[in-house]
Parts: structure tokens; sequence; C-alpha cells
């Protein structure tokens, strides 16, 4: 195989697990190296086109001058996370739904 960088040793954590809208934010922080060790991983593993080109797009970027992001990609975004748990409440709740009207023999608009 190539001299691709192994999984644990790629420079975001779960980039295997990155979605394609995320990852330009993902990698401002990233370095020449960091990008062209996920780049080279890529090629060896995914080789998906879009992220590629992503990839490469801000590698050139960072080559011609461009300002690294301090702190971005150190962690994934919290999808889907429950630790604030949930906004609805009894008080923010919808109204109750009320049965269908076939079978209900309490319903005045059913024909009886």
């Amino acid at each position: 195989m190539t001299g691709s960088p192994g999984r644990d040793e790629l420079p975001l954590p779960d980039y295997d697990h990155i979605p394609l809208g995320t990852l330009p934010t993902r990698i401002t922080g990233l370095d020449e190296g960091g990008l062209q060790a996920l780049l080279d991983y890529e090629e060896a593993h995914g080789d998906r086109l879009p992220v590629k080109l992503v990839l490469q797009q801000r590698l050139r970027a960072v080559q011609g001058g461009a300002d690294l992001s301090e702190g971005a990609g150190t962690s994934l975004p919290e999808v889907g996370s429950t630790a604030g748990g949930s906004p609805v409440s009894p008080a923010t709740s919808g109204p109750p739904i009320n049965p269908p009207s076939q079978g209900d023999p309490t319903n005045p608009a059913q024909p009886r």
C-alpha cells in the first residue's frame, strides 16, 4: 500500500465520519502537512472525488498564504446531542390530537 497515514494518525478525529458539508470548516485549522496527510489517506482509502476536491482546494489556499483558524476541527459537531434534553414540555407542546371521526360514537359529525 502507499505511504498514507493510518486512521489513528490523522489530524482530525473520526475523519471517516465527517459529513462532506462540514468538511471545509473542519479543515480550516490544518496546516499543509495535515491537509496532505488527509489527502493521502483519502486517496488510499475512500478516493471520493468531492472530498479530494475540498482538500486540494484548501491545500492550494494554505500554500498560497491563507490563514489558519485556531481551534477549528478539534472536535466533532454536536449533532443529535441529548445532553440538554428536549426543549419540548407540556407547556410548549401542541394541542392534543383528536381521534378520527370514523368509529367514534361521540362525534356529532359522524353519521349513525
